[in-house]
């Protein structure tokens, strides 16, 4: 089949928010997705991919702006993809976030349902996370802008974020209001520290070089972990930059490393090596102190997790007495949240380390009716570990984007727990799982919670009951 060119489309306007943080627009009877836009822009718009029902691209130009737009803060919005609703005021983030909630619910779910509650906005809607991993490359993303002005422009290397959909690019950072200090500070040391040493930045396409990804960890209480991660080892020059960074920033409280030349990033399956301080820091909330390893899984808006916590806590109703599940427990912090008011807390996560994390963080807050294991949901959660830890009256889960598995779904019906709450970051497989779950459940109470300011990410907790 010839190759077509594919079209260039003029005088497109924008007509509304859709799913993934992408505006819509209507051509020719076709949906038409494009990127850092917002309802009202008139742009012209290069098509990238064109389907039978929809199309997408990318804008070239802009002949109107709407009155929506306010002026982004940061330089490499556009490009670096982290926040893609920096043009969108927060107050109408929100609104967009409650609306997918609902569209999803009322879409996929299509159960009965109360008023959704107001979407709880976030107190900081900048600097806000408290964990971020950045990518070495060893040639730095150059804009459309750049490649257009077809000009000789050097690919210096670079550390920072995967342009969205191309594996191999990164975008240079310079300043990232995501996280506080010192996480700009400790990137932008090591980016001088190694063009200064010839340190080689990893090829991604060829798997090849030394520096491949940093990991920075922050808390409320001032602790940093740093993690970085090299393609192979190289023990001279791996001392003397981990020494020179703890010489620059001495607040760091757990400095780590790993040698990673597997052929992805992702280093829960590897060997991660202390190099200073403890291998853990600490986050606190409401007197609780919790361990956070390096393998850990936190909320990484910790203040917003509190307020998620909170109602969680609310819609659980406990008096005391209740034996509660909590699935997908990761360092067990929702688990010790709760136990103060709960006869016992079973936790339950796929990650041995995360678990190891919750009982540590149990014995150091003095917690002794909780208990934890490690293991696949859908095979942990079973007849006999229910016959032996009690059957639960209240079952907290915050399953992954995916949501619950369906043998777990078909357990908590068997065992039909007084009430559920479930957390979810994924409204739409949430949706399917409250379908799944109303053959016994009603949906009481449903509260969206912004934890990600200016991207599109919602969290959203339902609350269910068994029917009359």
């Amino acid at each position: 089949m010839r190759n077509r060119k594919k079209p260039l489309i003029e005088n497109v306007e924008i007509k509304k928010i859709a799913a993934e943080g992408k505006s819509i627009a209507y051509v020719d009877e076709k949906v038409l997705f494009v990127p850092n836009t917002v309802p009202g822009d008139i742009v012209d718009v290069q098509i990238t991919n064109k389907r039978k029902s929809f199309m997408e691209g990318y804008v070239v130009n802009f002949h109107k702006y709407s009155d929506l737009r306010v002026e982004p803060f940061c330089k490499h919005f556009g490009v670096c993809g982290g926040c893609k609703w920096q043009h969108l005021p927060y107050s109408r983030q929100l609104e967009f976030k409650q609306q997918e909630v609902k569209d999803n619910l009322e879409r996929i779910g299509k159960v009965l349902l109360p008023d959704i509650q107001p979407i709880i906005a976030s107190e900081e809607t900048e600097y806000y996370r408290n964990k971020l991993e950045f990518t070495f490359s060893n040639k730095r993303f150059l804009t459309f802008e750049e490649i257009r002005e077809n000009k000789d422009i050097e690919r210096t290397p670079a550390i920072g974020f995967h342009v969205p959909g191309l594996f191999d690019k990164v975008v240079d950072i310079e300043h990232c209001y995501l996280q506080r200090s010192p996480s700009n500070e400790i990137r932008n040391f090591i980016r001088e520290y190694a063009l200064n040493h010839s340190l080689d930045f990893f090829d991604l396409r060829n798997q090849s070089g030394f520096l491949r990804t940093l990991i920075v960890r922050t808390s409320s209480i001032g602790e940093v972990m740093v993690i970085v991660s090299f393609f192979q080892e190289n023990e001279s020059e791996r001392v003397k930059l981990l020494h020179d960074l703890v010489a620059k920033f001495p607040e760091i409280t757990s400095l780590m490393y790993v040698i990673n030349g597997k052929a992805n990033d992702t280093i829960t399956d590897q060997e991660i090596v202390l190099y200073h301080g403890r291998d853990h820091i600490f986050e606190e909330m409401e007197g609780l102190k919790f361990k956070i390893g390096a393998k850990s899984f936190y909320q990484t808006n910790s203040k917003q997790a509190y307020n998620l916590y909170k109602k969680v806590r609310e819609f659980a109703g406990l008096t005391g007495r209740e034996t509660v599940y909590d699935l997908y427990t990761g360092t067990g912090t929702i688990a010790n949240f709760l136990a103060s008011q709960s006869a016992k807390v079973v936790g339950i996560e796929y990650v041995p380390e995360a678990i190891d994390d919750a009982k540590v963080n149990s014995e150091i807050n003095g917690i002794r009716n909780t208990s934890f294991y490690a293991g696949d949901m859908k095979d942990v959660l079973n007849e006999e570990f229910i016959n032996t830890h009690g059957k639960p009256d209240v079952i907290v889960t915050d399953p992954p984007r995916a949501g619950m598995h369906a043998d777990v779904v078909a357990t908590i019906l068997r065992t039909a727990p007084k009430r559920i709450v479930y957390v979810s970051c994924n409204s739409a497989t949430q949706a399917r799982d409250l379908q799944l779950l109303d053959v016994l459940y009603k949906v009481v109470t449903v509260q969206p919670v912004d934890m990600f300011p200016h991207t599109h990410h919602v969290e959203n907790i339902a609350l269910l009951e068994l029917k009359d």
